[in-house]
C-alpha cells in the first residue's frame, strides 16, 4: 500500500509541476522588472555575431545541450569546482564552442548593468533569448520566447550520460530520446535542421567514410570529399561544416542534402533512409515555410523542458557558479 501511495504522490507532484512550471512561463514575464530585456540581449548578440559567425551555431548548440540534461536551467554553463565535475566537462560537452558561453555571459553582464534588471533575470532565460536571436541573425525564423525559468541548483557531468543524441543513433533511438523530453518525431526532425549550421570534428563520422565498404547511404562524391578533408591521421581539431552547401545560412538545404545522401552523421541520413521519417524530410525540403514553422514550434516546446521554479531554482548572479 505504501508503494502505491508513493507512486500516487509522485504522479501528482509531476502533474502539478507540469501545470505550475508551464504557468510561470510567459513572453511578458519581465515586463515590469526588466522591460528592455529583449533589446539588451539582442544588442549583445548582434555585436558578438559581428565579431564571429561561430556565435550562431555555438549558442544554438549550447541551448540544446542545456535543455536535454536536467531541463533548460543553464546548468551547462556552470564551471566545475574542486568537489564537483560539472556538465560542461563531460566528454559530450567538451566540443561546445566557447563563443556560446561568452555570448550568454556578456548578455548577462549587460542586463545586470541596468539597475532595474540587476539579479532579476536568469541565465536560463538569457540563453533562451540569445538562441532565438542567433537563429534570426542567420536567416531563420523568429519565434516567441517564453520566459520565467529559474537557474538550476546542480550541474553534474554524470547527469549527461545517455541524455544527448549520438551521431550513430538510428530512428528508434532518436525518437526515444526526444520522446523522453516530450518531443515528437516531427519535432525531432525539425530540430535536427539546426545542423544546417555549425561544424563537426572528423572523429564523429570517420566510421562512415573508412568502413569497408564506405557507408552505402553516403553520397559517393561527398564521401570522397570527406576523406580528403579528414585523412585517417587528421588533427582531431579539424572541423567540417555540417551543411556543405550553405553552412552560414539557416535554411532548409539540410533536408535537400539528406535527399542527396549528404547527411554528415548516420543520425542525419537515417531521417531520409528510414521510411517512417522520409516523408517529413521531403516536406521540409520542398517548403522552407513548413520547416521554419515546425522548427519554431519545436524550439518553443524544447524551451519548456524541465523548467525550474523558485522552489527548485534560483537567479544566478554568475552563470558559471551555482
Amino acid at each position: 500500500m505504501g508503494q502505491i501511495n508513493r507512486v500516487l504522490v509522485l504522479s501528482l507532484s509531476l502533474t502539478l509541476c507540469f501545470y505550475t512550471c508551464f504557468a510561470q512561463l510567459s513572453p511578458n514575464h519581465y515586463a515590469s522588472t526588466c522591460p528592455n530585456l529583449q533589446s539588451i540581449v539582442k544588442g549583445v548578440v548582434q555585436k558578438k555575431f559581428q565579431q564571429t559567425f561561430v556565435t550562431v551555431p555555438a549558442t544554438l548548440r549550447l541551448f540544446f545541450h542545456d535543455c536535454f540534461v536536467q531541463g533548460c536551467d543553464a546548468s551547462v554553463m556552470v564551471a566545475s569546482s574542486g568537489n564537483n565535475k560539472a556538465e560542461k566537462d563531460h566528454p559530450d560537452n567538451l566540443s561546445l564552442a566557447g563563443d556560446g558561453f561568452d555570448t550568454v555571459i556578456k548578455a548577462k553582464a549587460a542586463v545586470d548593468a541596468v539597475p532595474q534588471c540587476r539579479n532579476k533575470v536568469s541565465c536560463a532565460d538569457i540563453l533562451a533569448l540569445a538562441t532565438r536571436d542567433v537563429v534570426v541573425l542567420a536567416g531563420g525564423p523568429s519565434y516567441t520566447v517564453e520566459l520565467g525559468r529559474f537557474d538550476g541548483l546542480v550541474s553534474r557531468a554524470s547527469d549527461v550520460n545517455g541524455r544527448l543524441p549520438e551521431p550513430n543513433f538510428n530512428l528508434n533511438q532518436l525518437n526515444s530520446l526526444f520522446a523522453s523530453q516530450g518531443l515528437t518525431q516531427t519535432d525531432m526532425i525539425a530540430l535536427s535542421g539546426a545542423h544546417t549550421l555549425g561544424f563537426s570534428h572528423c572523429n564523429r563520422f570517420s566510421n562512415r567514410i573508412y568502413s569497408t565498404p564506405v557507408d552505402p547511404t553516403l553520397n559517393r562524391n561527398y564521401a570522397t570529399q570527406l576523406q580528403q578533408m579528414c585523412p585517417k591521421n587528421v588533427n582531431p581539431q579539424i572541423a567540417i561544416n555540417m551543411d556543405p552547401t550553405t553552412p552560414r545560412t539557416f535554411d532548409n538545404i539540410y533536408y535537400k542534402n539528406l535527399q542527396q545522401g549528404k547527411g554528415l552523421f548516420t543520425s542525419d541520413q537515417i531521417l531520409f533512409t528510414d521510411q517512417r521519417s522520409k516523408a517529413t524530410v521531403n516536406s521540409f525540403a520542398s517548403n522552407s515555410n513548413t520547416f521554419n514553422a515546425n522548427f519554431a514550434a519545436a524550439m518553443i516546446k524544447l524551451g519548456r523542458v524541465g523548467v525550474k521554479t523558485a522552489r527548485n531554482g534560483k537567479i544566478r548572479t554568475d552563470c558559471s557558479v551555482l
